[in-house]
């Protein structure tokens, strides 16, 4: 993912923008501005919004995530007569900490077309409900999420569900060093904190997969928004 300083340093040169004329429009204050672009401060949820809107970006984005710079949903009926795969709901992955996700069948289920799953059969995929709001903006309370199986990560720095303490998952941006007797779970939100798991910890900690869709209920009734998440 890339840095918050640096998303906004170039949101600022596409849209030709100067640091001032962004504080006098988003009322955010130039200073703060200025502190942002060299990696100083994180912003509050309230001035990535603000900053968000005025420069026309998606929120996500600007946060460093591999995602289109402007907002790019497709909105959809859940009746559409496309190929579709049902999924159970089975259970909840915090974006927070302190919350437990299960393989018990919550009792919802959800609909994705075939064409996301890539080739891959429905065993590889489970889809799990976000709890929380540690990963805002880019995973909400309430969005469901569509993970991809596997054990590893490719990169640090990589978003993945993970399992720690033998019962406790959640969804963070993962850091580590391959070799080294640590990781690091890195919330979006920067109004929670990195949490370090090491040395006999890591021996209660397991990746268990990879977001690969996010499913959000739209404004508009009865619609939902499908958006891929990073590369299958």
């Amino acid at each position: 993912m890339a840095e918050f300083k640096d998303r906004l340093k170039e949101a600022l040169a596409i849209r030709k923008m100067s640091a001032a004329e962004l504080a006098r429009l988003s009322q955010v204050n130039e200073g703060a501005i200025s502190q942002y672009k060299k990696g100083a401060y994180k912003a509050t949820q309230e001035n990535l919004d603000r900053l968000a809107k005025t420069l026309n970006v998606s929120i996500a984005w600007l946060m460093g995530a591999d995602v289109p710079m402007e907002k790019e949903y497709k909105l959809v009926s859940p009746t559409v007569t496309d190929d579709v795969v049902t999924f159970p709901v089975i259970g909840e992955i915090a974006a927070g900490y302190n919350c437990v996700a299960n393989e018990d069948w919550s009792g919802d289920t959800v609909e994705v077309p075939t064409s996301y799953l890539k080739g891959r059969p429905k065993s590889d995929y489970m889809v799990l409900k976000v709890h929380g709001d540690s990963m805002y903006p880019l995973y909400q309370d309430g969005d469901t999420v569509l993970i991809l199986k596997q054990s590893t990560l490719d990169r640090s720095g990589d978003i993945g569900a993970i399992i720690y303490e033998d019962e406790c998952a959640t969804l963070k941006k993962i850091e580590f060093v391959h070799g080294e007797d640590w990781l690091r779970l890195v919330p979006l939100n920067p109004l929670y904190k990195p949490e370090t798991i090491e040395n006999e910890a890591l021996e209660h900690c397991r990746v268990i997969g990879v977001p690969r869709l996010l499913i959000r209920a739209a404004c508009k009734p009865n619609t939902v928004t499908w958006e891929p998440r990073g590369c299958c």
